[in-house]
């Protein structure tokens, strides 16, 4: 995939440093998602939202140790996380890292650094290709530059919203993702609209590319949460 169809979160307080960073990801070709305080995360449908999170230690309303705990006891406990912190002692990083960090880098940041980072953290949890339009999920192949998925090599026949809530889901395997967050990265439609148009799709889409179990990854339905293409 391209990273443009990559959306990297950051959770900190200073307007400085987070329009400085969210300039350099976007420079680097990412989407990128600004959350303020741990509250408007947690309240914003963070971890299902982005596909990786930049995590400032010191918060308003928590810590950043806090919120990857949260984290990992949530639904998408599978979510990346950097820490993005001024805090620089050996104590803090082995906390911070042991408390579920992916990754640890120390402010001030520099900017290849930090997207050299965050590239090679989206390589190690399958994001493969990242610069090259193409992801692999065995025995899927996802091309986002000519919007195709194939199946064993051959071409699933999808139509573009289809495509869409395949790629979406196919990127976050493994993630739990709520009609509210399909709704609004699929459909750009307003979380709060109450539709059966999402569970339709899904049922569309699951009977198109077996998404049964029976081929290696299964799409389910997780009970008062969404959905989760997960691998048998």
């Amino acid at each position: 995939m391209s990273n443009s169809d990559l959306v990297i979160g950051f959770l900190e307080d200073d307007p400085d440093q987070s329009d400085l960073i969210l300039l350099w990801l976007e420079q680097a070709g990412y989407k990128t998602r600004l959350f303020q305080s741990a509250a408007e995360f947690r309240r914003g449908l963070g971890s299902e939202a982005v596909d990786l999170l930049l995590l400032d230690w010191m918060l308003p309303d928590s810590s950043g140790p806090e919120v990857i705990e949260w984290i990992r006891s949530s639904a998408n406990a599978e979510l990346p996380v950097i820490f993005l912190t001024a805090r620089n002692s050996e104590a803090d990083m082995v906390r911070g890292l042991n408390a579920g960090g992916d990754d640890y880098v120390v402010k001030p940041a520099k900017q290849h650094e930090l997207v050299a980072r965050v590239a090679a953290v989206l390589r190690r949890i399958g994001i493969e290709n990242v610069d090259r339009g193409q992801f692999e999920l065995p025995p899927y192949s996802i091309d986002t530059r000519r919007r195709r998925i194939s199946w064993d090599g051959q071409d699933v026949e999808l139509t573009p919203r289809e495509f869409e809530l395949a790629a979406f889901l196919f990127r976050r395997h493994g993630r739990i993702v709520s009609r509210d967050s399909l709704l609004e990265n699929v459909w750009n439609m307003n979380a709060s609209v109450s539709t059966r148009t999402v569970d339709t799709h899904v049922s569309r889409l699951r009977k198109k590319l077996d998404l049964n179990g029976e081929y290696g990854w299964r799409l389910a339905a997780v009970y008062q949460h969404g959905y989760r293409l997960e691998q048998t």
